[in-house]
């Protein structure tokens, strides 16, 4: 049987980490198989890829860092997502497409016909069974992350940025209800959790 593939996505201090290491514990109790990965990354060409993209020092063309990121999701998907599937294992993603579309279409103004395409030639058909989208306020995820790490070169952008990448996130769950799950992040931890559970019980039946 064919696993099933789970993404999230949100801004940075959504809580997209600690709710996916909660949601490998809970299919684990199932008895599902499980991995975790994430974008950019997920194989040696995605995570040096990664580096390049995260790193403050660089400056590219917004159609340079969408062509990076959908070459590491090239990789992703042949190394590790579509075999990890066909071996009947479940996969959680910490991002995946809907990513571009929220941070290069969105957030640096990218052609979303471009995008369509990009998406298009490297996937396919392809898409996740669920995606959780933690949706949290641009003021409360800065706030959640200040004080953990340095910023990369996206979480240095300006809260206008971050803006324009919620509301395509949002755009994005309206155009594809029936696969995006829009959670309120800044509910307690136990509220988030359930609202989790509830949103893939479907793809758990």
């Amino acid at each position: 049987m064919r696993g099933k593939f789970i993404t999230l996505e949100g801004i940075d201090g959504a809580g997209k980490t600690t709710h996916l290491r909660w949601l490998e514990y809970f299919l684990k109790e199932r008895g599902e198989t499980v991995i975790i990965t994430r974008e950019p990354g997920g194989t040696p060409l995605g995570e040096a890829l990664r580096g390049i993209l995260l790193d403050d020092r660089q400056v590219m063309h917004a159609e340079t860092e969408a062509l990076l990121m959908f070459a590491a999701r090239r990789e992703h998907l042949d190394k590790v997502i579509l075999p990890a599937l066909s071996r009947g294992t479940w996969v959680i993603s910490d991002r995946f497409t809907d990513a571009s579309f929220a941070y290069q279409g969105g957030g640096r103004r990218l052609s979303l016909q471009k995008l369509n395409e990009l998406e298009c030639w490297v996937q396919g058909e392809f898409q996740p069974d669920v995606t959780l989208y933690l949706d949290v306020s641009i003021a409360s995820g800065r706030q959640r992350t200040s004080n953990i790490k340095q910023a990369d070169r996206f979480e240095k952008e300006q809260d206008e940025f971050f803006r324009r990448v919620r509301e395509a996130y949002l755009e994005r769950a309206k155009k594809f209800p029936e696969r995006i799950r829009v959670i309120d992040a800044n509910q307690s931890l136990e509220d988030v959790r359930r609202s989790v559970e509830k949103s893939i019980a479907t793809i758990c039946a």
